[in-house]
């Protein structure tokens, strides 16, 4: 018995017959361009699922654009980081575009190999999440395809920014820590090892946040921070570091909630408690935070947003290469749970 021969590839030509207008018009829908009612618009998409229609990817690139937008998260184990996918994939819901992930591990060399890629598929635009590439290799990116960059500060012709207010995050860590009555608060920090990016990435900035809102409360001579990296292991090594002091804090501000995780874990393991021994707050509120027998306090920096603005940005950048580049700044909230409370007299 011979195989069955392969189906032929429905055309834009069969959509339109089928729903009985033009191609032009089918174009328009799927390019969701002016001009086509909403009548029309109901038309053409009742056609295309009746038949199956699938754009041809290559023929679209040939055009011009591919409806393809790349997303590359650092590191897929941070539960932070799929709130802003979830805001993303919400955002071009009602689009063409296709989102396709790349991992950049947290390192420039993957970074790179990720975005070349994505630019060689002739993807429309890319949303690098925070990136840890220099900012001469993020213009050449934004020079190429339009760009938006995720969870880093600084400014740049070539690309726009989305990010939350991380001093002003870490401010409302320590106010709330010292409302409850603590004074010796420390810092788990991400080391961050290069100079010349220091003032733009968000861990440097929580630092800052931490240190200056040390300074006003009138607890500068407490502050203290260890500097680790943004991992549940990083924050298990700066839990075990301040636990083995003699005098150790009352309570830590870790810099993300997979840090807090760590440290979490570092308490249990060294026969202590949260919140009786320890105070701890995070920084993400992540889903894991609101999970009751963890019960983590943790700035909101509302991934989802996050994501919903790095759509709005890139969409209107592929549509005008030429605009000014724009900044977001969200501002971010306290959720107060039950891992910190008033420290005992």
């Amino acid at each position: 018995m011979e195989p069955p021969a392969p189906r032929r590839r429905v055309t834009i030509v069969d959509v339109a017959r089928h729903a009985q207008v033009s191609t032009t018009a089918v174009s328009k829908v799927l390019r969701n361009a002016y001009g086509a009612s909403p009548e029309m618009r109901a038309k053409v998409r009742r056609a295309i699922d009746e038949l199956g229609y699938r754009p041809h990817a290559g023929a679209r690139g040939l055009r011009g654009q591919t409806y393809t937008i790349g997303v590359m998260l650092p590191d897929i184990r941070n539960p932070f980081f799929p709130e802003i996918l979830d805001g993303v994939t919400a955002s071009l819901e009602d689009t063409e575009y296709q989102v396709f992930l790349g991992p950049g591990c947290n390192g420039e060399k993957a970074e790179a190999r990720v975005t070349e890629a994505m630019i060689d598929r002739g993807m429309d635009g890319i949303i690098l999440v925070a990136p840890v590439s220099s900012r001469a290799r993020l213009e050449r990116v934004g020079t190429a395809v339009p760009t938006v960059v995720v969870g880093r500060h600084g400014s740049s012709p070539s690309y726009d920014t989305v990010a939350d207010d991380d001093v002003e995050g870490a401010a409302l860590v320590v106010g709330h820590l010292a409302a409850l009555g603590h004074r010796r608060i420390a810092h788990i920090e991400h080391h961050e090892t290069d100079p010349t990016r220091l003032s733009e990435m968000p861990n440097a900035r929580r630092a800052d946040g931490y240190r200056r809102a040390m300074r006003e409360h009138g607890l500068e001579e407490w502050t203290d921070v260890i500097s680790t990296s943004y991992t549940q292991e990083g924050g298990y090594r700066g839990a075990r570091e301040l636990l083995d002091r003699q005098v150790r804090p009352t309570a830590v501000f870790a810099g993300a909630d997979i840090v807090a995780m760590g440290v979490l874990e570092a308490v249990a393991e060294a026969g202590l408690s949260v919140p009786g021994d320890l105070s701890v707050a995070g920084y993400d509120n992540t889903t894991f935070a609101a999970f009751g027998p963890i019960s983590l306090t943790s700035v909101d920096q509302a991934g989802r947003e996050l994501g919903r603005n790095a759509v709005r940005l890139l969409l209107e950048r592929i549509a005008d290469r030429g605009r000014r580049s724009a900044q977001v700044i969200l501002s971010p909230t306290l959720v107060a749970r039950r891992s910190t409370a008033r420290l005992a007299e």
